[in-house]
């Protein structure tokens, strides 16, 4: 199954970007043949949709293939932001994303002026397994990386979530779903030992040869149980809301194996919006096309008490900034008027799945030379 020399591998060509348009973030959920789905909605064949996602994979040009999941309801989590001295934001930054499995999404973030909160220019995300202490935890952090302050965020609700690169390019702004976004709880769901040896083999990256029409049976064998049972298990946690996507990640900013970049600007957008309104305001800025996350979390005082947060990207700068003004504008219509808003610039940025396993929790705890028990919740 090794990739060919004629087999295309950038995401212009036609047909990948056929597939990634829906690959990257359209098949929602937990699915016994997600490449099947692929090739029902790009009407592309198996073998060729296959085919190409090997090919994709193997030159880099797709960072990795996963089932994701709601790790908001596996585990308790935050954005966080750091005050780490400028001297020491690039180390800082790559023990987070080296030695830290717990945290996620590490960029560096800037705001085009001197502004509440543009002090804090190290920011994650911050998920612990069950059993643990998310405040513990970030003060460890805090502690190892040198950092002054540090201000964690839970998600109080979920609007969007969904990151699709190749469907977005072109966008207009303002182009928005005729219906308000789904406000999605975030409560932690306690699992059995056998849901956890299923969610532990689902979650793991695919490996390009593991890219075959019979999917899940691999994974199976590897949780120790029949594939009939690990399917049922697997459409189990997706109707408890467990499961997210099966996706295909392109780079956020970082330049692909081919050169090409598929976008240029990570804009971290915030919104300060009357008590009692961030339901409404967060399913009004949820419904628009550009926005790939978007939360109610509470930023507290030392950024002007926003409460909506959502991140949109885009290779031009001005355009990012046009989807903005075009959300504003919608709120305002909409009889919701923010007290303040911002924007945080993404920097320097490094992307991994945050580790969810209590027992990977523990073994890390060793490692570092911690007491787990001193970590529990």
């Amino acid at each position: 199954m090794s990739r060919t020399a004629d087999v295309p591998v950038e995401t212009t060509d036609p047909v990948n970007a056929r597939i990634l348009s829906v690959s990257e973030d359209r098949i929602a959920g937990f699915l016994p043949d997600p490449l099947g789905e692929i090739s029902r909605l790009t009407d592309l064949p198996v073998p060729m949709v296959a085919e190409r996602l090997r090919a994709m994979l193997e030159a880099g040009v797709i960072r990795r293939i996963r089932q994701t999941l709601l790790a908001t309801n596996l585990a308790d989590g935050a954005l966080c932001a750091w005050q780490v001295p400028l001297d020491r934001t690039d180390t800082a930054f790559d023990f987070l994303f080296q030695e830290d499995p717990f945290s996620g999404h590490v960029v560096t973030r800037s705001t085009d002026a001197a502004t509440p909160g543009s002090n804090y220019r190290l920011w994650t995300t911050l998920k612990v397994p069950q059993g643990f202490s998310l405040e513990r935890h970030a003060a460890w952090l805090a502690k190892r990386i040198g950092a002054e302050h540090y201000r964690l965020m839970p998600a109080k609700k979920l609007f969007a979530l969904g990151v699709g690169h190749v469907r977005r390019r072109g966008m207009e702004p303002g182009s928005r779903a005729d219906e308000l976004a789904e406000a999605v709880d975030v409560q932690v769901v306690r699992l059995s030992d056998l849901e956890w040896r299923v969610l532990l083999a689902l979650k793991r990256e695919f490996r390009p040869e593991e890219l075959v029409p019979d999917l899940w049976r691999g994974r199976a064998e590897e949780a120790g149980v029949p594939l009939a049972v690990f399917l049922e298990v697997a459409t189990d946690l997706n109707s408890r809301k467990i499961i997210g996507r099966f996706s295909t990640f392109l780079e956020h900013v970082k330049a692909l194996s081919t050169g090409e970049r598929v976008t240029r600007f990570n804009a971290l957008f915030h919104w300060a919006v009357p008590p009692g309104r961030e339901l409404d305001a967060g399913r009004e800025v949820g419904r628009h096309h550009i926005m790939t996350h978007a939360y109610w979390r509470e930023g507290g005082p030392e950024f002007r008490n926003v409460n909506i947060m959502g991140v949109a990207h885009g290779t031009d700068k001005e355009t990012v900034l046009a989807h903005k003004a075009a959300i504003d504008g919608h709120l305002v219509e909409a009889g919701i008027v923010p007290t303040y808003t911002n924007v945080f610039w993404g920097g320097r940025s490094e992307i991994k799945p945050s580790e969810i396993s209590p027992i990977a929790y523990a073994e890390w705890c060793r490692r570092v030379g911690l007491d787990p028990d001193t970590m529990r919740s």
